[in-house]
């Protein structure tokens, strides 16, 4: 017999678990109110606890409250009371809280048997704001009378009078503290265990059931003399989420808040991060160590930003990599000494899985098609959406360690969305810009994204968000007004910078300053520039001038038209052709006159969505070479690959039209490349370029074209065909004046520089000196 055998077992003793307590608090002046520090420092602590559930109390309707949960820098209640008690769901759900919801909907008549009974009644008038369960009225302390007070009990009902303007009448023995008792006993949750939290007259009734309780500071005076008495309740000297931690202290339920850390304690020492999903630089594995090169085909994005580093500036710049497999590998390491002295490139660690999920997939399948206005290729899984969170907040964790305290942290594109909100919680003390590079859709294309609100309420945690040109602006202004309640502060006409009725995706005035739950976010348009040095640069290579001489013998006096663009069914490849060979049919004179020249870049090899759209192009172009060529000519000469820089630049010089119709487009620098091209060679090209492009709205001297309408996709290439040379001159001439100035260096100081202007002198405002509120008229949610 064993040990084991002969003495007895003891018992592992069980590990006490915190008893569950419930903190239920009021929003307007109380958990939405006090100073951003200690907003922050109560939130992280809720975020923390397990041994908390948080019950928002509001008088404000579901549909009002909704908004705030799409601001990911409020921790998500565990319930929601609302309607002044006549509402209570599930925080995560929205859906009723069942038998308690059953109970008070049995007692209410419905809303039309309380406005017929009292629509008529002098003194009051009905509150424009969402309202179940209850009807509000705005009401003058005079219309308040025993013959109201005796209509109101006929009908079975309870009316709440407060703030002397705001009138309920409730279900009969509904409340915000009577719904909070019933919560609490169907929660079992013991009313010791219970905190409640407010500031007007509107939340007494939290405290007259036992309750303890918090008055924050600056409370209503009526609030605060009748909870004086009452030795449960706490006056605290803080307003808001302050007075709501003094009181957790005062009641043993959280140690006294440290005051001198703040939320940069752990900052890092840069003074300008730059986050991005691409390395300044490529990674490639030889003999088996990783080692970098510059970029085969650099943007003259990635140059620009690596040029505000050049005077020794303190930064980072965080991108992703795949090669942190190493036993040495450091994720920092500096970009380029001799060049960019203070520059650190600091670097995310994903699985080849995590990158073909998150770029390659997701945001290819689910997001680009969709920003793009396709919004039926759409493709949104669950699944890919979790490593969309987990990739964005690792690319959050690895700023925030490097931002120094305030930093200026400059994040690109929408593969990045939800880092603000993530980066906001780590860092609320540094200043964020998003710049946005794709086209924003309307609020009726955006709306189909199941995650809107967590995008949208992760975006208005930056201080600036840039697009390319005002309508996307507009378009994001428009998708928030969907969301949450938005007030204007500041807007600006568009014209002369960019056309406004003169293109699809024109517009006549532009939202610079919004604010939304407590933030002022400021907006612009930014156009990104070209780098011209690039270009002169490749003009002056052998290879491009050998390869003009080579085209211009090929061509001779024939018309070349040049189309370049990614396989991409937002580039209007297809319709183009479609085009061209409608042109042909119907212009036989232009046989043998014109050729079309397509550069189309293919995809990546994982992206099969794109494989059916180059099987339908490959046939239009087989159909039209084998229906028009004949000895000597071929119409169409389509080149599926991609070709080096310098090649590119030789076809600019020698195109006598460029044809980019994307059928929609953030912006588009092929068609700023074709202008530098022929301004730098003193050519006089024709730009004809579809409407549907950011570029359209700044380059005025181009054919603009609708890449959905085969005829004007026609009209627009034959108007430049036979165009008359000084009129090409001109036209040309202005291009390039707009793509000279407008380069990308500028694009650069001028969205840092607006993102570093704090001043708000020029918002609008009334005569009272208040800022115009567009929603004026909107009555404010009652409690």
């Amino acid at each position: 017999m064993t040990q084991s055998d002969t003495q007895p077992s003891v018992a592992r003793p069980e590990v006490a678990r915190p008893r569950p307590w419930l903190l239920a608090t009021d929003l307007d002046g109380t958990f939405l109110a006090g100073s951003p520090e200690r907003r922050h420092e109560l939130y992280q602590l809720l975020a923390g606890r397990d041994d908390l559930r948080l019950v928002y109390v509001t008088g404000r309707g579901l549909e009002a409250v909704m908004p705030l949960l799409s601001d990911p820098s409020l921790p998500r209640p565990d319930y929601i009371v609302c309607d002044v008690g006549g509402t209570v769901v599930d925080g995560r759900t929205l859906h009723p809280v069942h038998p308690l919801q059953a109970g008070i909907e049995a007692r209410w008549p419905g809303e039309r048997t309380v406005i017929e009974a009292l629509g008529d009644w002098p003194g009051l008038e009905r509150q424009d704001q969402p309202q179940d369960r209850r009807v509000a009225y705005f009401c003058e302390p005079g219309a308040i009378s025993d013959e109201l007070r005796r209509r109101v009990e006929e009908l079975g009902l309870d009316m709440l009078y407060s703030g002397e303007r705001y009138l309920d009448v409730l279900p009969r023995g509904v409340s915000k503290g009577a719904s909070l008792v019933a919560l609490a006993e169907h929660l079992g949750v013991p009313k010791d265990l219970v905190v409640v939290a407010g500031d007007t007259l509107n939340d007494l009734s939290m405290y007259q059931h036992g309750f303890r309780g918090v008055c924050v500071g600056e409370s209503e005076i009526g609030l605060l003399t009748a909870t004086e008495s009452l030795d449960h309740v706490h006056h605290a000297d803080e307003a808001g989420c302050g007075g709501i931690l003094e009181a957790l202290a005062q009641f043993g339920l959280h140690d006294a808040p440290e005051r001198a850390r703040g939320a940069a304690a752990n900052a890092g020492s840069s003074e300008l991060v730059i986050v991005y999903h691409r390395l300044p630089y490529e990674e490639y594995i030889q003999d088996g160590e990783v080692r970098r090169r510059n970029h085969a085909s650099p943007n003259g994005i990635i140059p620009t930003l690596l040029s505000f580093f050049a005077q020794g500036q303190k930064g980072s710049w965080v991108a992703w990599t795949q090669h942190g497999k190493s036993e040495d590998f450091e994720p920092n390491v500096p970009v380029e000494p001799e060049r960019y002295p203070g520059l650190t490139a600091s670097r995310v660690v994903l699985t080849k899985t995590e990158v073909d999920i998150f770029y390659k997939r997701f945001s290819k399948e689910a997001f680009w098609p969709l920003l793009h206005t396709f919004w039926e290729r759409a493709r949104f899984r669950e699944d890919h959406w979790k490593v969309f969170q987990r990739v964005n907040r690792a690319f959050a964790e690895r700023t925030a360690a490097e931002a120094a305290p305030g930093a200026t942290v400059w994040i690109h594109d929408y593969n990045l969305w939800l880092v603000p909100a993530y980066l906001r919680e780590l860092r609320p003390d540094v200043r964020i810009a998003f710049f946005h590079h794709t086209y924003f859709p309307s609020a009726d294309i955006f709306n189909v994204v199941p995650w809107r609100r967590e995008i949208l309420g992760s975006l208005l945690q930056c201080d600036y968000v840039g697009f390319h040109i005002p309508r996307q602006v507009e378009n994001f202004v428009d998708v928030v007004r969907g969301v949450q309640p938005v007030t204007v502060l500041e807007r600006e006409p568009c014209a002369p910078r960019y056309l406004t009725y003169g293109c699809a995706v024109g517009i006549e005035r532009m939202t610079t300053a919004l604010r939304t739950h407590g933030r002022v976010v400021r907006l612009g348009a930014h156009p990104v520039g070209l780098d011209l040095d690039r270009v002169r640069n490749a003009l002056r290579s052998d290879v491009v001038r050998k390869r003009r001489a080579e085209l211009e013998a090929a061509f001779g006096e024939r018309k070349l038209i040049l189309s370049v663009e990614r396989l991409d069914y937002t580039k209007g490849t297809l319709e183009k052709l479609q085009a061209f060979e409608h042109m042909l049919a119907n212009e036989p004179e232009l046989h043998g006159k014109v050729s079309l020249l397509t550069i189309c870049v293919p995809a990546a090899r994982e992206m099969t969505v794109y494989d059916e759209l180059q099987h339908q192009i490959e046939q239009a172009v087989g159909r039209i070479n084998g229906r028009f060529s004949r000895v000597g000519w071929t119409p169409v000469q389509f080149f599926f690959r991609a070709f080096p820089f310098e090649e590119v630049v030789a076809y600019y010089a020698e195109a006598d039209v460029m044809w980019i119709t994307p059928l929609r487009d953030g912006l588009n620098l092929v068609c700023k490349e074709y202008v530098a091209t022929q301004g730098l060679t003193r050519g006089d090209g024709v730009l004809v370029l579809s409407e549907f492009a950011g570029a359209a709205a700044e380059l005025k001297g181009a054919v603009l074209t609708n890449p959905h309408d085969t005829a004007d996709l026609v009209a627009g290439c034959l108007q430049a065909i036979r165009m008359p040379r000084e009129e090409r001159r001109n036209r040309i001439r202005g291009l390039v004046d707009i793509v000279r100035h407008h380069d990308i260096a500028r694009w650069g100081r001028e969205f840092l520089d607006a993102v570093r202007r704090d001043d708000l002198s020029q918002v609008p405002r009334n005569e009272d000196g208040d800022a115009v509120d567009e929603n004026a008229g909107r009555s404010a949610a009652n409690g």
